[in-house]
């Protein structure tokens, strides 16, 4: 008959051997171990988004303008780090760099992110050509680097509306055409509605969400240029971006229907899209506004709500 490994007392065992293996027995009880490192998970580090991988290879709907916004990146950085001149055309296959490329560095190592199934490549595009393979873009030796070529801009906080605090702008209906000039951009509020989720720096999607209901008019925030209508962002559906200048952009997301498309420009309050709901069922308009790629909070280049 085996002895039950948990009572330890009924077993007579010399010192050394016996306190070891006493001590394994009670692990093996149900005694509580350290968590590891890995074990361990925090709140923060789930919201925080992946940073950027060395280079993404181009999927069927992107654009320069999608693809920099997805990982947090000013667009401007990774036209220059691919010599990537305006109209800015990107091809499905092509290999788009995420990090500037520093002198005597080993070839990168491609990481994709999780996508919608792509479209086939258009023949005739370097659909097989890595970044290994590709030729490299690096000045010739002795040529000098601009140093700021690669620095972001550190976006500076606009300055409060006269009366204007953030929690007044968050309360009350938003006004339907009040505009607001910030960073040489008039804005206006997008949709009408509450606004029930504030700017959260540490949130992976960084924007506000304003309440409304299904279908309601989404309007752009200011004139610009459309540079991304689509639904392959994960996370956010329906999308639109538009591009209000060299600085700033703005973005609706979870549209039931987008009215726009690559290329239309638009004007202040036009319709662009109706509301659609978020992954909680939620009627709502996810808006973000960005300056020199990073996210800011809305509420500070919005009006003030009455």
């Amino acid at each position: 008959m085996n002895p039950d490994p948990c009572n330890a007392g009924k077993f007579r065992l010399g010192r050394p051997v016996g306190v070891l293996l006493v001590t394994a027995m009670l692990i093996g009880c149900g005694a509580p171990g350290p968590l590891m490192p890995e074990q361990r998970t925090s709140a923060s580090s789930q919201s925080r988004p992946s940073p950027a991988p060395e280079a993404y290879r181009v999927a069927s709907g992107d654009t320069l303008y999608s693809i920099a916004f997805g990982y947090g990146l000013d667009w401007r950085q990774v036209a220059r780090w691919n010599d990537i001149a305006a109209p800015y055309t990107i091809h499905v296959g092509d290999w788009i760099r995420l990090q500037p490329q520093p002198d005597m560095r080993p070839a990168v190592a491609a990481v994709e992110t999780p996508k919608k199934p792509a479209a086939e490549s258009n023949p005739g595009n370097p659909a097989d050509q890595s970044p290994a393979a590709a030729p490299s873009r690096q000045p010739e030796a002795g040529t000098p680097a601009s140093p700021a070529a690669d620095v972001p801009a550190r976006p500076e906080p606009p300055p409060p509306a006269a009366g204007q605090s953030r929690a007044d702008a968050q309360t009350g209906a938003v006004p339907a055409a009040a505009t607001r000039s910030v960073a040489g951009v008039a804005w206006r509020w997008p949709t009408e509605g509450a606004v029930t989720r504030r700017f959260d720096a540490g949130a992976s999607r960084k924007g506000i969400l304003i309440s409304g209901q299904g279908g309601q008019p989404i309007r752009a925030a200011a004139e610009g240029e459309v540079v991304y209508s689509g639904n392959g962002l994960i996370g956010y559906g329906e999308l639109i971006i538009i591009k209000h200048s060299d600085r700033m952009l703005s973005a609706y997301a979870h549209n039931r229907e987008r009215l726009v498309g690559e290329g239309d420009r638009v004007r202040p309050g036009q319709l662009i899209a109706r509301m659609g709901t978020n992954e909680r069922s939620e009627q709502v308009l996810h808006f973000e506004i960005r300056q020199d790629g990073k996210p800011a909070d809305p509420v500070n280049y919005l009006p003030a709500v009455p």
